[in-house]
């Protein structure tokens, strides 16, 4: 059982010189300890004793000081999702935050709802934080890019469809999705295809391209591509399964496997057969998708890893002055199932 701290509510917060005494050393050393400073070689008996008299006393160093000290924080700021989001964007989140973490920065999330472009950099600026990481749901602008250099931060990198002038980033071709998805069904022999389209706010970032490469895809094979507008639950999806031999579609790209699995089952209550009657195929590879029956056909996303973009972070923290590069990822591909 761990002892609890010896300082109550009431007791003056203890610092650096309490830990010091109490240890019986330097606030130097006190410091070198508990920031993991490599530089200055300290005895492991040293060490624990320091870390004993901190655990006592209630200590935690003080991050503002720590980063006034050092002429920067080691805060990375991720900007939190606005709108729904699956397994594998949390998967790479929760791989990202852990890489940054064992690179020794502190990951703060930021709620940004209802802030516009430049207003929520500023917001972002005011925590100082060495690095931003904008996974795409607030999109940057190069006045905010500007107006967070200009506040400390040495890497402003985005995450999403298009470069934004003066970061560093990882371009993902969203319609690449579509058109692979597209470019399947055609082959598959279909030619009056669906595509869904969200209703929930936020995600016109990833559908709207999709959708322009199924267009592409299907336009190039003189087939017709149908827009589904489609909210996430099971009564807006058994309507429109309901029109769908109105709508004499025989193909239909779900945009992910979830939408793709919702309104496959919706299309079996309602009689339609898959593949036989219309072929469906989602994105992302979801497992669950492979224990369906039939079995999802999808569009494989490989991402980029959690822990290359920690490195990226890293990288540019360390060389602020290296011109902003621009990488082109989201390798794709159809993984063919039985749904089409």
């Amino acid at each position: 059982m761990s002892q609890s701290p010896k300082q109550s509510a009431g007791s003056p917060v203890p610092t650096s010189a309490d830990v010091a005494r109490l240890a019986g050393v330097s606030r130097a050393t006190v410091s070198y300890v508990l920031n993991n400073t490599s530089a200055v070689r300290i005895s492991e008996p040293t060490r624990r004793r320091v870390r004993e008299a901190a655990e006592e006393l209630g200590y935690v160093p003080h991050a503002a000081a720590r980063s006034l000290r050092a002429g920067h924080s080691r805060m990375v700021l991720l900007p939190t999702a606005h709108v729904p989001v699956g397994p594998l964007y949390s998967r790479f989140f929760n791989e990202l935050q852990w890489a940054l973490r064992s690179l020794d920065y502190t990951v703060v999330q930021y709620g940004s709802v209802g802030m516009d472009a430049d207003e929520a950099a500023r917001a972002w600026a005011e925590l100082r934080p060495v690095a931003v990481v904008s996974l795409g749901q607030v999109e940057l602008t190069p006045t905010g890019v500007e107006l967070l250099k200009r506040s400390g931060a040495k890497a402003v990198i985005s995450v999403g469809p298009q470069q934004v002038e003066g970061t560093h980033a990882l371009v993902m071709d969203q319609t690449r999705v579509g058109r692979l998805a597209g470019a399947h069904l055609v082959e598959r022999g279909r030619r009056r295809i669906g595509v869904v389209m969200p209703e929930e706010p936020g995600l016109e970032m990833f559908s709207v391209p999709r959708l322009e490469g199924v267009r592409a895809a299907a336009e190039a094979a003189g087939a017709t591509v149908v827009p589904l507008p489609l909210r996430y639950e099971e009564e807006p999806a058994e309507a429109l399964a309901a029109r769908w031999r109105d709508l004499a579609l025989d193909g239909v790209f779900g945009y992910n496997d979830e939408y793709a699995m919702l309104l496959m089952r919706a299309l079996q209550d309602a009689g339609i057969a898959v593949p036989e009657d219309t072929a469906v195929v989602g994105s992302d590879d979801l497992v669950i998708g492979r224990l369906l029956r039939p079995r999802l056909s999808t569009v494989r996303i490989d991402m980029v890893g959690g822990r290359e973009l920690a490195e990226l972070v890293d990288r540019v923290v360390r060389e602020p002055e290296t011109a902003p590069e621009r990488h082109e990822r989201l390798d794709s591909h159809v993984v063919h199932r039985e749904s089409s």
